[in-house]
């Protein structure tokens, strides 16, 4: 046998070896939660891409887990800590709180990204783009930037994984979950969809929409009501086009009619 060989493949194992003994300590360091299996949390953090290079399974299954789990505890945080809103009302709410530019925002803030196990060669610089989004919209952006899905998969991965890890536990995952989310979004400053702003000020000025779809050809769609026009440009998704344009339109329809358009600068 070649010992330099193995003198090599045991120096690489001893740097995996420490590498993941520091990845342990900052995530349960950042999260306030100590793993009594830590498989669980590199399964967290093992992308599809990835899980077949060793033992660990993707953060699939954990993934299922966590958002349900995520919703569940949500939902019983604001039945009790708003009694006077309706279901409708609540619905929202919780969906701001867990929906994908939300949870993506809590992997950024805890440098989640930079744990995760993938061979995703376009997730670096997702990451940057988004965290460079962000800047413009410190607390969210209700539609108007695309988060990378997985870095929302990764934090509800590893609320399930807590919440396996503690035996079920709500109570001690919801420690962990509350601290996580904040700031989190409330009634106060919730903010209201683009595209149902937009449609709820043509509805009361009695005008029709009219929508010019080019996104195929140059990721824009425009939009016109009455004398007023917007216009949205993002090629990767067209939903968020649609979501920009409807925006535009709709500061543009509130600064013609004097109010302030305080919700975004767009």
């Amino acid at each position: 046998m070649d010992l330099q060989l193995v003198e090599s493949e045991n120096r690489d194992l001893n740097k995996v070896t420490l590498e993941w003994k520091k990845f342990v300590e900052e995530v349960q360091d950042a999260v306030g939660y100590e793993f009594k299996n830590v498989n669980l949390l590199y399964q967290a953090f093992t992308h599809p891409s990835f899980h077949r290079e060793d033992k660990y399974e993707s953060y699939e299954r954990l993934e299922y887990v966590g958002d349900s789990v995520l919703n569940m505890l949500i939902a019983k945080f604001h039945y009790f800590l708003h009694p006077d809103l309706a279901p409708g009302q609540l619905t929202r709410l919780r969906a701001a709180n867990v929906d994908t530019e939300k949870l993506a925002r809590v992997a950024i803030r805890y440098d989640f990204h930079k744990y995760l196990r993938h061979k995703k060669p376009l997730f670096k610089s997702q990451v940057e783009e988004f965290k460079d989004a962000m800047l413009e919209y410190p607390l969210h952006s209700t539609g108007l930037i695309d988060p990378p899905k997985v870095l929302a998969d990764v934090v509800e991965s590893l609320i399930g994984a807590i919440y396996i890890d503690c035996n079920f536990s709500m109570d001690i995952t919801w420690q962990v979950v509350e601290n996580l989310l904040q700031p989190m979004i409330t009634p106060e400053n919730l903010e209201t969809h683009p595209v149902t702003k937009f449609y709820e000020v043509c509805q009361r000025n009695g005008w029709s929409v009219k929508l010019i779809d080019t996104w195929e050809k140059t990721g824009e769609i425009e939009v016109f009501a009455g004398e007023f026009a917007g216009k949205g440009k993002f090629s990767g998704k067209k939903l968020i086009a649609l979501n920009r344009a409807a925006h535009n339109a709709y500061c543009e329809i509130v600064k013609n009619l004097k109010t302030t358009c305080n919700d975004y600068n767009f």
